[in-house]
């Protein structure tokens, strides 16, 4: 291949990423302070898929307030303390040539439970644990989380302000990218399904409606950016379960989320329901990401079990996707898109200087 496709530069809105090749958020539940603050981990984890090549890094779901939170575990950007500790870890992005991202989240009835990982406990945290009532469109449990309450006006109003609000301290930190979590069955996309969703008032029922408060929080998180970031929305693209939230209605929401100030689309599925099947293997979403794109004529990453150079770079290359977002495989290892450069011949200027001894010998 005398070009990479995968190595072209993209643009989003004001905001120039150095190749298609992007991190994924991806939770850590590493705050053991409980208070929402990004510490030493996040540092060395996000710095480390900086200095690996990634183009744009998106930083785990961070909630927009302490009630949104998937566990006590999870990062936030609901104040100073943590807009300030945000910053550096922005500036050491940005120095490695990186685009910094965020991705903002209300977990809704999802939220108030044990950190998936350093606890032997599972479920919804009691409150005499720590944990919170929590909110939905609808009061349906997630199967086997406790019942939340359904939000009225002035709740989902709230929700509309604290993205807002996050969304400026983002800004305030330095990211270059926000972008608006309403999948994996979380608070946006409990309101996106009618499998959730059974309100009967203006956020429930016909599609407009229940995509009614994603809508307004792209308007409120585009106002509180401005013009020059980039504003992202992840979508699980189904539901996988009769009944549910569909691929066409996603690509349908994401041309008015895109008419709403919206730049570009990250295309992942499920986590609404539990008991369906997920149909796992290579590349298993990009055909999602595919149909939102074609269907919406809007810009889309692909997400989920990408694992090879060869492979991401088929997915852009042949149009399927305009990026990749690379998860476990970025885990595994944080320096993929410097070896998927030497594997896929292109030439990059990013290598960090202190690793230049350590490029592969040209064949």
């Amino acid at each position: 291949m005398a070009v990479a496709a995968l190595f072209e530069p993209f643009t989003l809105r004001g905001v120039n990423v150095r190749n298609r090749l992007w991190a994924a958020p991806m939770c850590q539940y590493a705050v053991r302070e409980k208070d929402g603050v990004p510490r030493d981990w996040h540092l060395v984890h996000l710095g480390a898929l900086a200095a690996g090549g990634a183009g744009l890094i998106l930083v785990e779901a961070t909630a927009i307030s302490p009630a949104g939170r998937i566990s006590d575990a999870d990062t936030g950007l609901w104040n100073a303390q943590q807009t300030a500790a945000w910053a550096p870890i922005v500036a050491f992005l940005h120095a490695q040539g990186a685009t910094a991202g965020i991705q903002l989240s209300h977990a809704g009835r999802k939220a108030s439970v044990w950190p998936a990982w350093g606890e032997d406990r599972h479920g919804t945290m009691a409150t005499d644990d720590g944990g919170w009532p929590t909110v939905s469109a609808s009061a349906l449990p997630f199967p086997g989380y406790a019942a939340p309450v359904a939000l009225d006006a002035a709740g989902i109003q709230g929700i509309v302000d604290g993205f807002a609000a996050a969304a400026l301290r983002a800004a305030e930190a330095g990211f270059d990218v926000v972008e608006v979590h309403a999948a994996h069955g979380y608070l946006l996309h409990q309101f996106l399904s009618p499998l959730s969703n059974v309100r009967t008032d203006k956020f429930g029922g016909s599609l407009p409606n229940r995509a009614r408060l994603l809508l307004q929080v792209v308007a409120a998180v585009r106002a509180a950016i401005g013009e020059e970031r980039a504003l992202l929305v992840r979508f699980s693209a189904t539901d996988y379960a009769p009944g549910g939230w569909t691929e066409a209605e996603t690509a349908e929401v994401a041309g008015w989320a895109a008419a709403a100030g919206a730049d570009f689309f990250d295309i992942s599925s499920g986590g609404n329901v539990t008991g369906v099947r997920i149909p796992l293997g290579p590349g298993y979403q990009v055909p999602l990401a595919e149909h939102v794109k074609t269907a919406a004529q809007v810009p889309v990453g692909a997400v989920g079990l990408i694992t090879t150079a060869l492979q991401a770079e088929q997915i852009v290359a042949s149009g399927r996707a305009d990026a990749v977002l690379l998860g476990r495989e970025l885990l595994r290892d944080p320096h993929f898109p410097l070896r998927a450069a030497h594997e896929l011949g292109a030439v990059v200027d990013y290598w960090p200087p202190q690793y230049l001894r350590a490029q592969w010998p040209t064949l």
